[in-house]
């Protein structure tokens, strides 16, 4: 009985030392529009990460459960293993559990699709921030296809210690900074619900006012167009 308390109290002091060899980690928020290389910079992150022996977790809000696989694919072709975050997880337990079951603190935490997390999940997100030392990066978009803030975009600029724009050009050449969404004709949507599962529109990134501008990009087929088959 002494002998395995010893052992347990020894384990106990080493994961309590990993959490404060962690030091002060930050909260990051990189956002930007669709087509902006968001995902495809958190995954080379990951392998960045993975080539320095450096631990990391990946995670994703699943908004799809048409997904056969958890993990996070880029347009590019390069994808990798994620944890799911489902809409009432409790992200600090979880996170917590995982550090306590592997005796193993995660330097950095990387959330793709970070626009839909739930306030309460950003919360929890700063928490184990402060608490543990933890680096955790989101991606994700600020604005839907009405230009409205989502709800876990909105915790996170109000949160997060670093914020960067991941900046994107429009086909006129100027930023992008309005995610329209579009029907199949290629006209600008503006009814509907925030996400879209397994519909037949397509979102392009592009100005704030680029009415003007819009037949002759229709006409000469100069969309930049990002489906999402959701």
């Amino acid at each position: 009985m002494n002998f395995g308390w010893g052992v347990l109290k020894l384990l106990s002091l080493y994961y309590q030392l990993l959490i404060i060899m962690n030091g002060q980690g930050k909260l990051y928020f990189r956002y930007g529009t669709m087509g902006s290389a968001k995902t495809a910079l958190l995954l080379t992150q990951a392998y960045n990460f993975e080539e320095r022996n450096m631990q990391y977790l990946c995670m994703k809000p699943i908004i799809d459960n048409r997904e056969s696989a958890n993990v996070i694919r880029s347009r590019i072709g390069i994808e990798r293993a994620c944890s799911w975050i489902y809409p009432e997880m409790d992200l600090y337990e979880y996170l917590k559990g995982e550090f306590e079951r592997t005796l193993e603190v995660k330097a950095w935490v990387l959330v793709d699709e970070a626009q839909f997390l739930s306030k309460a999940q950003v919360d929890q997100l700063a928490r184990i921030v402060d608490d543990y030392g933890v680096n955790v990066i989101c991606y994700g978009l600020r604005t839907d296809f009405q230009s409205h803030v989502f709800e876990g975009s909105l915790r996170l600029f109000e949160l997060a210690d670093t914020i960067d724009e991941i900046k994107s050009t429009c086909s006129c050449g100027r930023k992008t900074i309005i995610n329209a969404r579009i029907d199949a004709n290629g006209d600008v949507v503006t009814d509907g619900d925030q996400v879209e599962i397994g519909g037949d529109a397509g979102v392009i990134a592009e100005l704030r006012a680029p009415n003007a501008m819009r037949s002759n990009l229709k006409k000469d087929n100069k969309y930049d167009t990002y489906l999402l088959k959701r």
